[in-house]
């Protein structure tokens, strides 16, 4: 359990990019898999449009899969987080993944590296296949008021 857990899951609307646009640390939902070049793959939803901003990141995330496995990364110099959600990109999200990956978040990222708030998608949702009601509901003790969750505002 989580020193900080509570069961409240910060949520607001917005475009993940524009809380970027002013500063802000995001996350980004990744899986674990290495092309045989040594890139990440990162080939649809947020994590290809991530990887399209910022050309490098498939081989710096691949290289540090590698090394540490399929783990939360901080990319210091992008204001980046990787929040594992799958293990293999083919597969459907993992919502055990997605808390181990939020606990590992907490512990050995936002606290060491004085994070206040970091502000991530719907995880497992979208290409995970997963319903947010179903991943907030499994998240809602892993999380403290330093994770906000972003949702696009709903279409009328």
């Amino acid at each position: 359990m989580m020193p900080h857990a509570n069961t409240t899951v910060r949520e607001c609307p917005g475009n993940l990019w524009q809380f970027y646009a002013v500063g802000e640390v995001i996350a980004i939902p990744t899986n674990g898999i290495v092309k045989s070049n040594g890139d990440a793959v990162m080939g649809a939803g947020l994590a290809k449009d991530t990887a399209s901003r910022f050309p490098d990141l498939p081989k710096w995330l691949g290289d540090r899969l590698k090394q540490f496995g399929n783990v939360p990364v901080y990319f210091r110099a992008l204001r980046l987080i990787t929040l594992p959600t799958k293990h293999d990109w083919k597969d459907l999200s993992s919502l055990t993944l997605i808390c181990d990956s939020i606990n590992y978040c907490a512990r050995h990222i936002l606290r060491p590296e004085g994070i206040p708030r970091i502000y991530c998608s719907h995880l497992g949702c979208g290409h995970g296949g997963l319903h947010w009601q179903t991943v907030r509901d499994a998240i809602a003790t892993h999380v403290d008021d330093r994770f906000i969750f972003v949702a696009p505002p709903i279409q009328e």
